[in-house]
């Protein structure tokens, strides 16, 4: 019987094929109290294990291909990072010594205690590492059972199946057992395993749990494969060799789909491919309307090693480089100046000449790499506490370490400066000054710098409010809809009883952003959008009507959009985007 799963769309595309199934290593994991005289043992037992998993992901990091996403070897950093914490390590020998735990026991226990700590973290992709944490204690289980890792487990029982795969999805048949397409149906994948996917033979993946900024997400984004995540328990519903329709477009899973669907997805699969293949050939158009304006495409980074996939997708500069990625997964050691400098010079020479928008580190008192992380600190509302610039005007020595990175990085291309989460003019004044201050340093030392231009992020009501006081000290402003949303519309994301209220086409949230964007044009000023808003094709049209000229997003989004603009009036657009404004409910006429 046809049945469906849904869960959340990460990865375009449609993938169809038999189910291979991954459950978790946490299932069943045993529950006994040691004796006294054996704690030495069980702490030993999961040293043992834990290096493993230690060799494991080195060996992995060691054979990572070339042309392997920069993403993957960014993510076994952080797993093994995680392997050598000392609040897991000394917590499940605790629980071993204190409580006569097992090691699974001990080890599992350990887990959820860290975990309910990321629960309550308000940042969505730091919340998220919690599912990185989890990959790594099941990878530990796995070897305290003596088990292989699920993905070799699943590539060997699918190896024969994928020895002599030929056949065009379009020919498949429901009853064909052999020389099929493979889907893998797990509760979480991770970053190892990943890596380990990407050379096996499945078509696509659906995971129970994740969100579209976890590790699995952006992996499977960055690699292309069709993905569906939070699916919650496809797992459980899914059996082996089940037939899978993964619509990665849709976020839906469609089990045991009949002769008439399977061919419908066979044939959009078809078109989804048609398409892109056409999307390719825009490459070297430049980015003008049917009318003749020229757009700018830039796009978003979040390490040096992104700027080669920016360039081939035809970007026109960076136009968001998320510095705080620089500064994840070093437990609680901040990179020093030097190591910075490296950084964004690697960025902006890796853009051959064009331009790079680095955004301060927008870091907060609710992040695991604070260097306060380790002490007992709660904090009611994260997102509305010690972040972004507020937690860098709080410790002058470390802002300013980054601030004189970017200036010395400056002397090798183009570069723009962005503040985020700026809302008062004190806090604008206080950050000026320090910028200044970064620079009277370098020439004391005699060391060269470069000119950059300044810019604020709009994210903030208050700020979007006030866009006339902002023009007055910055070059260029740009606007983050995801936050600008979040706290114009007081809905935390995070909260999954109110999260279907987070509505960036809502009135009050496109006022905001036309209102800036026409200052902006009014003043001369430049304005983009960064948010994801940047890169959703059903709101390119709308952003075009309300004047906006510069788009940054992921860079495998750019083409899309830019069919988009090339399909494109303005002069016809402009009227119809002030309707939009105008309605009760604009996402009616998108």
């Amino acid at each position: 019987m046809t049945f469906s799963v849904h869960g959340l769309a990460v990865s375009r595309g449609v993938a169809i094929g038999r189910a291979v199934l991954v459950a978790s290593s946490r299932a069943d994991v045993g529950h006994y109290f040691i004796d006294a005289e054996k704690t030495d043992e069980e702490i030993a037992r999961v040293r043992i294990s834990r290096n493993a998993v230690m060799e494991e992901i080195m060996r992995l990091q060691h054979e990572l291909p070339k042309d392997a996403p920069h993403e993957i070897a960014a993510l076994l950093d952080v797993h093994l990072m995680l392997l050598q914490d000392e609040m897991l390590t000394s917590g499940v020998k605790r629980w071993i010594t204190e409580r006569l735990y097992n090691a699974e026991w001990a080890l599992a226990t350990q887990y959820e205690l860290i975990a309910r700590q990321f629960d309550e973290m308000e940042d969505p992709y730091l919340r998220e590492r919690k599912a990185d944490l989890e990959q790594v204690v099941e990878r530990i289980l796995r070897h305290l059972k003596g088990a292989a890792s699920p993905l070799q487990c699943a590539s060997a029982r699918g190896g024969r199946a994928g020895a002599s795969r030929k056949q065009s999805q379009q020919d498949l048949l429901l009853d064909d057992t052999q020389d099929v397409p493979l889907v893998l149906v797990a509760h979480d994948i991770s970053p190892a395993d990943m890596l380990q996917f990407k050379q096996s033979l499945f078509a696509g993946f659906a995971t129970d749990v994740g969100g579209k900024t976890s590790h699995t997400a952006i992996v499977a984004r960055s690699m292309d494969i069709p993905a569906v995540v939070g699916a919650r328990s496809a797992s459980q519903l899914i059996k082996q060799d089940d037939w899978v329709i993964i619509d990665g477009d849709a976020g839906v899973l469609i089990v045991d789909p009949s002769p008439i669907i399977l061919a419908e997805y066979g044939f959009r699969q078809r078109q989804g491919e048609l398409e892109r293949q056409r999307l390719n050939r825009l490459l070297h158009t430049p980015a003008l309307t049917l009318d003749g304006e020229r757009i700018e495409l830039l796009a978003n980074i979040e390490m040096p090693d992104d700027t080669p996939g920016a360039v081939a997708v035809g970007a026109v500069g960076v136009g968001l480089f998320r510095s705080e990625f620089l500064f994840m997964g070093r437990g609680g050691r901040l990179p020093d100046e030097n190591e910075q400098y490296l950084a964004y010079r690697k960025a902006i020479e890796g853009m051959h000449g064009l331009p790079v928008t680095i955004r301060t580190v927008d870091i907060g008192a609710d992040k695991p790499l604070d260097r306060l992380a380790g002490k007992q600190e709660s904090h009611l509302n994260p997102a509305l506490g010690l972040r972004a610039i507020r937690w860098s005007l709080a410790d002058p020595p470390m802002f300013l370490t980054q601030l004189r990175a970017i200036l010395r990085a400056a002397v090798h291309g183009k570069v723009n400066l962005l503040v985020p989460m700026l809302a008062h003019v004190g806090e604008i004044r206080q950050t000026l000054e320090l910028i200044d201050q970064a620079r009277a340093q370098l020439d004391a030392r005699g060391m060269a710098h470069g000119p950059v231009r300044l810019g604020a992020m709009i994210e903030i009501p208050a700020a979007a409010l006030m866009v006339p006081v902002f023009l007055k000290y910055f070059d260029f402003l740009s606007i983050g809809t995801n936050d600008l949303t979040q706290y114009t519309l007081a809905i935390d994301r995070a909260d999954e009883s109110v999260a279907h209220l987070y509505d960036s086409c809502h009135p009050a949230v496109l006022r905001l952003i036309a209102d800036t964007i026409a200052q902006c044009k009014a003043q001369g000023k430049s304005v983009s959008v960064c948010g994801e808003m940047a890169g959703d094709v059903t709101m390119t049209r709308l952003l075009l009507g309300l004047g906006l000229r510069s788009f940054s997003m992921h860079p495998s989004q750019i083409l899309a959009v830019k069919q988009q603009i090339l399909r494109a009036d303005t002069t016809k657009l402009r009227p119809w985007a002030q309707e939009v404004l105008l309605s009760e409910e604009p996402g009616a006429l998108l």
